[in-house]
């Protein structure tokens, strides 16, 4: 049986965080583990409140998983701070994960910051080269790199430098680019990118933990980088197809698209 892991945050809507995670593990047939890193009081509107888990119990969580079940994927989403931070980089060493998916998640959609600003340091120094891919959207490329991304270029741009950091494989996504949906990949060779249709679907909440989780539970099965980077790819947009109104807000894309339609 196919194991992932992810270590990120619980989003009480149930639309992101290790909700959303375990849904897409479940979706492509991987069976999901999770440490928790922080509890939000969160939904569709946004973040009303975040409580972090003391570094140690996160370490704590990652011992139980790590010893026992294993992980032959994992991926990162919501760290909080430098403190998780550090205890995640020692559990990736110290158990010797490989496939490892960091989604550097800074700010909720609703503008909620979710990585404490002195982390981000820590974050790029500590835990990117132990990656075996980073998958930033464009604000959160942004930042890592300290440079403004409006184009198809400068995220080409973007994806060498962070290379540079020491991470194989670098995707960065373009979903806030105006036109298609382009991401691109760069493997310190080429530069790849993967299109779709931009989709008229304003329910969106969870698609960059959707689209690592998938990522993640891709490359447990044992597919390339590449060929999990277009699944994944393939995947989340068939759930933002049929995201549907969940909430006042932003609702969540159909993590169990390819079982049930809503409304069934």
């Amino acid at each position: 049986m196919y194991k992932a892991l992810t270590i990120a945050g619980s989003d009480s809507g149930g639309g992101a965080g290790i909700e959303a995670d375990l849904k897409t593990f479940a979706a492509l047939r991987v069976y999901g583990t999770c440490a928790i890193t922080s509890v939000t009081a969160q939904n569709t509107l946004g973040v009303q409140g975040t409580f972090d888990l003391p570094p140690e119990f996160v370490g704590r969580q990652l011992d139980s998983i790590l010893s026992d079940i294993g992980a032959d994927a994992a991926k990162t989403g919501m760290l909080a701070n430098t403190g998780i931070i550090e205890v995640v980089a020692a559990k990736v060493r110290e158990y010797g994960l490989q496939k490892l998916v960091i989604d550097p998640v800074m700010v909720a959609k609703s503008g909620d910051l979710l990585l404490a600003r002195d982390a981000r340091q820590a974050l790029k120094e500590k835990l990117l080269p132990l990656a075996l891919v980073i998958t930033p959207n464009l604000d959160e490329a942004g930042v890592l790199t300290g440079r403004e991304i409006a184009t198809e270029k400068e995220m080409a741009d973007a994806a060498r430098e962070l290379y540079d950091l020491g991470v194989p494989y670098v995707v960065i996504k373009g979903g806030h680019l105006a036109g298609e949906a382009t991401d691109i990949l760069f493997d310190g060779r080429e530069i790849r990118t993967f299109t779709t249709p931009r989709l008229d679907n304003r329910h969106t909440h969870g698609t960059g933990c959707t689209f690592s989780a998938a990522l993640a539970a891709l490359l447990a099965r044992g597919l390339e980088v590449a060929e999990a980077v277009a699944g994944a790819k393939e995947y989340i947009t068939r759930a933002i197809s049929q995201a549907r109104p969940i909430g006042k807000g932003y609702g969540p894309v159909h993590h169990l698209v390819d079982y049930y339609s809503w409304g069934d």
